[in-house]
């Protein structure tokens, strides 16, 4: 028995040794940007290197907003705007279109969804300049419209809440329809409330995508008051490069929002990675 209990204890020991190195790990680079960002222009480049500056200074994020190139006030807005309607719209019609292939019967209908989901498997470079060409052809280019609309859906989420709303029992709808109610208010009062894991699950993945999306809005826009706040910080790597501080304080803006989203709905994340991979069960 005390035999037993030692094992036990030597192995929640090396757990707990592994878990902290793993945090020690995964941490450190996200604390080093953070002092950086508050260290003094001169003690940036000091060796040996300080875990914490003698003097932490603000003044690398005074300067970020301050300086005229730097519009990052506008891109941090920007960010928010475009992310939360792309978020709005991709829940909404992803949920709808999956609503459909769950419940409505159409001729091809089992087809149609196959082909959606071989579209899975294709890489986004391929169909990169396609979208860019129907985006330039409808003269969205530099505008919100070419950032908002090539994420308003996804295959992804019509995939994931298909077979979600699956598992919803038809008996409730079925006693919606016999009180005269409609497919859409089915579909918004019943279904989508019973549903809510994986919409929120969708929501947090989606929003994260867009917030963290460098790749496309830099194809697609050219103006510096229009750029993302991802975007917009590459003016940060490519003028300021040799302001080492200057640039790890715009880099912890950018992060602070996801790190904060993350810390906040670390559960529903954790939920959303589980449900997504008994989606197909």
């Amino acid at each position: 028995m005390n035999q037993y209990r030692v094992y036990r204890f030597l192995m929640r020991t090396l757990h707990y040794a592994v878990l902290i190195a793993l945090a020690i790990v995964v941490g450190f680079p996200i604390y080093w940007m953070l002092v950086v960002s508050i260290t003094p222009a001169a003690e940036v480049y000091r060796w040996p290197l300080q875990l914490w500056p003698a003097d932490p200074t603000l003044e690398h994020y005074r300067a970020v907003f301050t300086r005229q190139d730097l519009m990052v006030d506008r891109w941090f807005i920007n960010s928010v705007v475009v992310s939360t309607i792309i978020t709005v719209l991709c829940v909404f019609l992803s949920s709808l279109t999956a609503y459909g292939f769950a419940r409505l019967e159409f001729p091809g209908r089992n087809t149609i969804f196959l082909l959606l989901l071989f579209t899975l498997m294709v890489p986004g470079q391929v169909t990169l300049i396609p979208v860019f060409l129907l985006v330039r052809s409808l003269g969205w280019l530099d505008t919100y419209h070419a950032l908002i609309w090539p994420g308003a859906v996804s295959v992804f989420g019509v995939f994931l809440l298909r077979q979600f709303f699956t598992s919803v029992p038809k008996e409730l709808e079925e006693a919606a329809l016999m009180d005269g109610a409609g497919r859409f208010r089915i579909y918004w009062q019943i279904v989508l409330p019973l549903s809510r894991a994986a919409i929120v699950a969708l929501t947090i993945f989606v929003f994260l995508g867009a917030w963290n999306d460098l790749f496309w809005p830099l194809v697609v826009l050219n103006s510096l008051e229009l750029r993302t706040l991802p975007v917009g910080l590459t003016v940060l790597q490519g003028t300021y490069i040799q302001e080492r501080a200057l640039v790890m304080a715009g880099t912890v803006i950018a992060s602070a929002p996801v790190l904060l989203f993350y810390a906040i709905f670390q559960r529903r994340i954790i939920q959303g990675v589980m449900l997504t991979g008994m989606g197909g069960r």
